[in-house]
């Protein structure tokens, strides 16, 4: 083991969380690590998702980190384009392609208890040795199709809006969009403009709020980056009203009937017909699915070209679906706006603990790790983004934030002190899991709906239950009881 390098810590990814990670590590001056990732360029998601119209939701100014504002962006809701730019920037302001090894992906990792170190293989036949071990797949990288029947009969195109397929010409075509959450509402009204024509399959309606898009005029630009605490100040604004907006997301306040109501304004401003009305209204509480945006999703039902479906899926045909009454709706190109394994946050990597223990039997169906990043028997290892820490109702950025900074202390104190680890303790875990748990029964993520925040029992595995503020307090301070030490 003595001619081995060993790593302060070995990242697994170099998206949003990992390029977080490791610019975290290298403010403070922890230079020691190395970011696996298994594509050829940085950029989780933000590279990955390049579909039409693909954007972030949330306000780009409060999209970024905070030591590392996003001064170049054109508009309050950025494009693709320039959230993986801004990705790429920071890669380079921290030099952290220096210490990411591209085109590595992590097969298999296993704790070495004598030795108190992971040892992190690759599929370029690698092993890399670290005394912690980060993981930061997120919880949006996998797509995921729904199992269909007789989906491999069908003899057009088809694919998932997370890997679009831009060699096919929409134009002239019959299309069809399975979904309409957050990444259909994006690519829907871009297709229409294309598309001959365009049927949107919806399983259940939900609750869409006007984006309100801002275009940066030349000025703002330039004030932005001659004078930050200008964009600090706007970004500081729309925290406290994202903040606030945290009541939305608790059942029956009149926070959350105001935006049932403003959801309804845009949804009547936008569509005329009555029937269409009534099947894009929601039949569930506020907040209990993701809460989306969007000025031109509902517009786009008002174009000739483009059809609501709200009859379920049957099966698929060689020439297109079939619906649950009978009738064949034939098409050209089916694309999936089907989501992700939300709740798969390892992906299919083994990770190996103590005593041998693989983490995916270690949770079964329902992940769960103390402040949704360390998990008892894995000892030094900590997820970013991990279960609980979805947010509603603000930037997921501000809990990664939080995050990278209770992780560094972590990985300081390990350096220093390398013949311990950090196992938390499993009552403190359960003892997190119990409040969270009760935290969540009075929120809308646990109303009567489906959504990707809940196991198949019901159970809410990927939101945070409460706002930054407290998620901030909790994780200020690596409080080394929680893992036994004293």
């Amino acid at each position: 083991m003595t001619e081995k390098h060993i790593y302060d810590a070995v990242i697994l990814g170099a998206g949003y969380g990992g390029l977080g990670m490791g610019a975290q590590l290298r403010r403070d001056g922890l230079d020691n690590f190395v970011i696996l990732e298994a594509a050829d360029e940085v950029g989780g998601v933000w590279r990955d998702n390049t579909y039409p119209g693909a954007a972030c939701d949330t306000q780009a100014l409060i999209y970024c980190y905070s030591y590392f504002l996003n001064l170049g962006v054109s508009r309050m809701f950025a494009g693709q384009d320039e959230m993986l730019a801004y990705l790429k920037d920071m890669a380079e302001e921290f030099d952290l392609y220096s210490n990411t090894k591209l085109n590595h992906r992590i097969t298999h990792a296993e704790w070495i208890e004598d030795d108190k170190l992971w040892a992190i293989e690759t599929d370029q036949g690698e092993t890399f040795y670290g005394r912690v071990f980060v993981g930061a797949w997120g919880q949006l990288s996998r797509p995921k199709f729904p199992n269909f029947k007789g989906r491999d009969k069908f003899q057009g195109v088809q694919f998932h809006s997370a890997t679009w397929d831009h060699s096919v010409d929409l134009a002239g075509k019959k299309v069809a969009t399975i979904g309409n959450a957050a990444s259909a509402v994006q690519l829907v009204p871009e297709v229409a403009k294309v598309a001959e024509q365009l049927t949107v399959f919806q399983r259940s309606a939900n609750y869409i709020l006007p984006r309100d898009q801002i275009i940066f005029s030349e000025k703002e630009k330039e004030e932005f980056k001659s004078n930050p605490d200008s964009y600090r100040k706007i970004r500081e604004e729309i925290h406290e009203v994202r903040e606030a907006g945290f009541e939305r997301t608790r059942q029956g306040t009149d926070a959350a009937e105001e935006g049932v109501e403003q959801a309804m304004a845009h949804l009547r401003n936008q569509v005329e017909d009555p029937e269409l009305i009534e099947k894009l209204t929601p039949d569930f509480a506020f907040g209990c699915k993701r809460i989306l945006r969007s000025d031109e999703f509902y517009l786009t039902f008002n174009r000739d070209n483009v059809t609501l479906e709200t009859e379920g899926i049957e099966e698929f045909t060689e020439k297109g679906i079939r619906t649950k009454d009978g009738v064949e709706h034939e098409f050209d190109v089916i694309i999936f706006a089907t989501g992700f394994h939300a709740q798969e946050f390892q992906g299919k990597l083994p990770i190996i603990g103590r005593n041998g223990q693989d983490l995916r039997e270690r949770w079964g169906n329902t992940p769960e790790a103390y402040l949704g990043m360390a998990v008892d028997g894995f000892p030094n290892f900590f997820m970013l983004y991990g279960p609980n820490t979805n947010l509603n109702h603000h930037s997921v950025v501000a809990m990664l934030e939080e995050q990278d900074k209770y992780i560094r202390q972590a990985v300081e104190y390990l350096r220093d002190n390398p013949d311990t680890a950090l196992d938390v303790d499993s009552e403190v875990l359960e003892k997190f899991n119990e409040h969270v748990q009760e935290e969540l029964e009075n929120s809308a993520f646990s109303a009567d709906c489906s959504s990707w925040y809940k196991n198949e029992d019901g159970k809410v595995i990927n939101n945070w239950s409460g706002n930054v503020a407290e998620y901030q307090d909790l994780t200020r301070e690596l409080d080394l009881a929680d893992y036994g030490v004293k």
